[in-house]
């Protein structure tokens, strides 16, 4: 029986309550699909952060980089500032580990509502294919002159050739397996530098993929079209800035950030991928028991199709879908009453 080694990140918040019913899960897929997961927990979060000053030790990298994968709950609580818990620990994993796709599939789930009117499940579903590892996201910059009336900050942006040809070129390849359609987000009418450069390899290689439909949207107006013609997209190549927040806009079109899952991904296999929900920790609901889990158990479906155990992915997907479409057992973000581990267990029986 084939054996994988998972390590677990629980983190923070309603981190460490989805990702125990997502394990679940995940485990019971494992065996109804001949296959196991053997996870490995560590306590990387920004209340070991308090204690000593770091998400994660100096060797954390290292101790991370035999693993089969990396299952990610979510980082962030009040007291510790934004980019201390994610510059600690999950920007430097997708650095170290060359995760230079973040992929966000979005769609409309059975059983859930969209807060545009009328659009249907076919309406609404599109795949965010976002550059993880350089881009507007940088530390390249400071701050001068701190105090003084002349106090000034510089934040750089950092494209290089192999860092833009490959995030486009991932994006065409996976348009090949859906309906051959790409959009690039851009905005070279505002950054005389960067964005320019974007479209300029971005027209290289769709003259690679001629079966490929491709075009170019300005970010603001690519915003709007994911509101007023949903339909209209696909996959949505961008940036780590523009992809950051327009995942988090068709997450919320398509039924909210609880059911939206990601995907950390280094393609050529040499690194662990890491995978997480794109939600956060929402500390004002942690241990409470009424986060809703999809999400997460949704990231370790997208876990298993990275490990190559398909069958078991498309299996917790259609137990997700069913009890979903179902009803009966649904979070208060859902309309329901159920628990955390009501939906979890849910799922997972599911699976049977």
């Amino acid at each position: 029986m084939t054996e994988y080694q998972i390590a677990s990140i629980p983190g923070d918040g309603i981190g460490v309550d989805v990702t125990i019913e997502a394990r679940k899960v995940l485990d019971r897929a494992a065996g109804l699909h001949g296959f196991s997961l053997r996870w490995t927990e560590f306590d990387w979060s920004c209340e070991r952060y308090t204690e000593t000053g770091r998400m994660m030790p100096e060797d954390g990298v290292a101790q991370l980089a035999a693993f089969d994968g990396i299952f990610l709950g979510a980082v962030g609580f009040p007291g510790v500032p934004d980019h201390v818990s994610l510059w600690g620990l999950l920007i430097p994993l997708r650095r170290a580990f060359a995760q230079y796709v973040n992929l966000r599939p979005v769609r409309l789930l059975p059983g859930t509502t969209s807060v545009l009117a009328g659009r249907s499940a076919e309406e609404l579903e599109m795949v965010i294919v976002r550059e993880n590892s350089e881009g507007e996201y940088s530390q390249l910059g400071g701050r001068h002159n701190t105090g003084q009336p002349g106090e000034f900050v510089l934040q750089e942006s950092v494209f290089t050739r192999v860092g833009v040809e490959r995030i486009i070129r991932y994006a065409f390849e996976l348009a090949k397996t859906r309906t051959g359609r790409v959009c690039s987000a851009t905005k070279s009418n505002g950054l005389i530098h960067s964005m320019p450069y974007w479209d300029e390899i971005f027209a290289e290689i769709a003259a690679e993929y001629p079966d490929v439909h491709s075009e170019q949207c300005h970010v603001d107006a690519l915003a709007a079209r994911m509101v007023q013609h949903p339909e209209r997209l696909d996959v949505v190549v961008a940036s780590n800035l523009f992809g950051d927040i327009l995942s988090d806009l068709a997450a919320a079109v398509t039924g909210g950030l609880g059911m939206a899952p990601s995907g950390n991904i280094n393609p050529p296999g040499e690194h662990p991928s890491m995978f997480e929900a794109v939600h956060g920790s929402a500390p004002d609901i942690a241990g409470q028991g009424i986060a809703n889990p999809v999400a997460q158990v949704l990231a370790g479906a997208m876990m298993l199709d990275h490990l190559g155990e398909a069958a078991a992915a498309r299996a917790i997907n259609s137990a997700v879908e069913k009890v979903l479409a179902d009803g009966s057992v649904a979070t208060p973000d859902l309309g329901g009453s159920a628990t955390t581990t009501d939906l979890g267990s849910a799922i997972a029986d599911a699976l049977t």
